[in-house]
Parts: C-alpha cells; sequence; structure tokens
C-alpha cells in the first residue's frame, strides 16, 4: 500500500512555527528509544494515571489531533490516512499539532487502532468517506490459523519508534506522552465485518453460532496475545502511558462483554503489566453505560477507567469509590457551545469526578473531538481545566 504512495516532502517549518515548538527545536526524527519516566517523578498526567497525588485534574482529549484543526486538514486534504500515520515527519507533526495550540497534559501519537493488524496479516485502508476498509476479513477457522504473530513489532511497524521518541524528546518533561491500542474485541470485529457496520450482522451471527463462538474466541486469543508485543514496543519507544479503546463495547451487553471484551483486554494488560509494571494503563469502552458494575469491579485492573459521555459522573465517582482513578468525561457536543456553557460543564465534571481529596481524576471528553469543533473552544476547554481546583468541604 505506501509503496504505490507519493511520497511525502520533509517537512519546513516557519520560523514562527519553529519558535512554538518547545525550547525552540527543529522537528527531527530521533533515532535512539527513549526509556520511560519514573511517574514518581513524571508529569502530571503520568502522576494521576498512576494514582500519586496531583494540584489538579490533568487534561488531554480524545482525537485531539484531528479534522478540526485548519493546519491538519492542510495535511489529510493532501496524503491518505496510511500515509500520514505511517510517515514518521507527518505523523509527529499531526501530534504536535494540538500541543503546540493548546498544550495539554498529554500527547497521544497519531495513529490507528489498525495499525497493528497488517503485522499479523489482515491488510486494510481508510478510505475518505468511508472509513476503514479490510480486503481480507475473518470468516472461518482458517483465517484464523493462517495469522501471523508480531514476533518483530520494530520491523513490522517500522514508524512507531522513529514517531515516539521524536515525540518523547520534543515534549520532553513538559506533558506525558500516550500510546494506545485498540482492544482484542474491537479489532475483532473490524476484522469480521470488514468495515464499521452500525450493527455488527456478521460479527453478532457468529456469536450466537457454536461454531462461529470458537472462531471469534480464536481471534480474540491470537490478538491478545500479540498486541502484548505491540504495546511494549510503543513503551520502549517513549510511551509513559498506555490506553486501550474498547470502540465498540457499546455493542456489547454486560454479558457479551464478560465472554467477549473484558477477558481478552486483561490479557492483554497483563501482559503489559509484567514486562512494564510502572506503566499506567487506561481503559476506555465506549459504551460504557449499563456495565459500570463490571468497569468498577476489582474484575477491570487498569489503572484508570475512562467513562463515556453517557455516564453520570457522580454516580460513576459513587460506585468506583475514592481510590480509583477516573478520566472523562464531559460530552465532545458541549465544545460547540458557548463560553459559560463550555466552562460550567468542565467545572461540573472535575467537581464530580475528583475524589474527595481532589485527586484521582484526568479531564477528557467522553468520546472523540468530533468534526467540524471550533478551535478555540478546545483551547477554552483545557484552559478552564487547568485554572479550575474543586473547593474542598
Amino acid at each position: 500500500l505506501l509503496s504505490a504512495m507519493a511520497p511525502a516532502p520533509r517537512l519546513h517549518l516557519s520560523s514562527s512555527a519553529a519558535r512554538s515548538r518547545p525550547h525552540g527545536r527543529p522537528l527531527r526524527c530521533v533515532s535512539s528509544s527513549s526509556s520511560p519516566s519514573s511517574p514518581s517523578d513524571g508529569p502530571l498526567l503520568l502522576r494521576a494515571a498512576a494514582g500519586l497525588p496531583t494540584e489538579r485534574s490533568p487534561v488531554w482529549l480524545m482525537r485531539q489531533a484531528g479534522r478540526y484543526m485548519a493546519e491538519f486538514r492542510e495535511y489529510s486534504n493532501k496524503y491518505p490516512f496510511r500515509q500520514r500515520s505511517e510517515t514518521p515527519e507527518i505523523a509527529i507533526e499531526l501530534s504536535l499539532q494540538p500541543y503546540r495550540a493548546f498544550k495539554p497534559d498529554g500527547v497521544i501519537f497519531f495513529s490507528d487502532i489498525l495499525t497493528p493488524l497488517p503485522s499479523m496479516g489482515i491488510e486494510f485502508d481508510v478510505i475518505k468517506g468511508k472509513g476503514p476498509q479490510i480486503s481480507n476479513p475473518v470468516n472461518c477457522i482458517h483465517c484464523v490459523e493462517a495469522l501471523t504473530p508480531i514476533d518483530d513489532p520494530a520491523s513490522s511497524t517500522p514508524f512507531i519508534q522513529p514517531i515516539l521518541s521524536t515525540l518523547r524528546a520534543e515534549i520532553d518533561d513538559e506533558t506525558t506522552l500516550c500510546g494506545f491500542i485498540g482492544t482484542p474485541w474491537t479489532l475483532a470485529a473490524y476484522s469480521v465485518e470488514g468495515s464499521a457496520d452500525r450493527h455488527l450482522v456478521k460479527t453478532k451471527a457468529m456469536m450466537h453460532k457454536e461454531d462461529g463462538r470458537k472462531v471469534l474466541h480464536a481471534l480474540l486469543s491470537h490478538y491478545a496475545d500479540n498486541l502484548v508485543a505491540y504495546c511494549i514496543h510503543q513503551i520502549d519507544s517513549g510511551a509513559q502511558v498506555l490506553q486501550l479503546f474498547d470502540s465498540w463495547a457499546h455493542h456489547l451487553s454486560p454479558a457479551q462483554f464478560r465472554e467477549f471484551s473484558l477477558p481478552y483486554a486483561e490479557r492483554v494488560m497483563a501482559g503489559v503489566r509484567a514486562a512494564k509494571p510502572d506503566v499506567p494503563i487506561i481503559f476506555h469502552a465506549n459504551g460504557g453505560a449499563g456495565k459500570e458494575e463490571i468497569l468498577f469491579s476489582s474484575d477491570l485492573t487498569s489503572d484508570v477507567v475512562g467513562l463515556d459521555w453517557n455516564m453520570n459522573p457522580a454516580e460513576c465517582r459513587s460506585r468506583a469509590g475514592q481510590s480509583r482513578v477516573l478520566q472523562g468525561n464531559v460530552d465532545p457536543m458541549v465544545l460547540f457551545g458557548d463560553e459559560d456553557t463550555i466552562r460550567s460543564e468542565v467545572k461540573s465534571c472535575i467537581d464530580a469526578l475528583t475524589n474527595d481529596d481532589g485527586r484521582h481524576h484526568i479531564l477528557n471528553v467522553g468520546h472523540g473531538v468530533v468534526q467540524k469543533t471550533p478551535e478555540e473552544n478546545v483551547g477554552l476547554f483545557i484552559e478552564t481545566c487547568k485554572q479550575h481546583v474543586r473547593a474542598m468541604a
């Protein structure tokens, strides 16, 4: 796929852009890997994710590098998705755009949850106007048996290391670098459907047939076992926090979530934790409403529980207890509102989700930033969080 694309030009930053970069350094790819910071002496979001004391709620936004930004669209209108996400100079630039503009407490690298799939033998592309398209969907046990392991992520995804290590050098310890993956369930659903499907007809049909369940569980097992190596490669390359996106959890009932998502996400987290015990893990389920009993139980072992925007913040804090770190969960559509509304929603969310000590919370939207969101409102969201500290009783 990439070989057929026109080569991306090297980026030439204007003098003003260069001055706006941390320490005025020019953009460059870093070849050596970065070691993760110890949470105790790390930046704000890293400390919050590790459950350590913080002076306020840190803030970042899912999909903060996106088409709502005019400078992002200069690239998305010119280059196809995989060229942007797999060309280090472009991916680095897109990751840094919101950081330069708004100074969030977290920088998440520009990539996609489907990025590790080709390493396992499943090809995909992201078609403008259609979304992800998988050319060889999984529909039988022979498809699963033909999948390949991720033995050497440095070779199968060679762009990851220069992207993350360069970002880590660029942001230094001023903010936290976040890596991420899709959960085995979400990747499996994409792999079976071959594209985004609002009803998951093929996957649900597979779930409700005995032979189909065997195929689905075999696929989930393969992904769970192999995503660990991809996660560890991200961490070795500089990621300080790892988020698992269960983007299609809303398609599952609580019972189905317990069978098809949770155990495989836990297998990934256990594998990462065994190799990198100091790296905090965030688990975000899109469709967490109705699954609170599971998400706030000891069955989910992530360091942070991400909340979608449908969940009641005060009830979530009550059910989660005082020691659980929660992330979220402002409705991203609030960012289309006026200044007073945005400030009020941010403050209300922080006040509801921090614990009694005003801690254990990371502010985020409860879903990704939507296209056409006013850029200045993203800045207002972040600025309001940085200025607000919950008043203690």
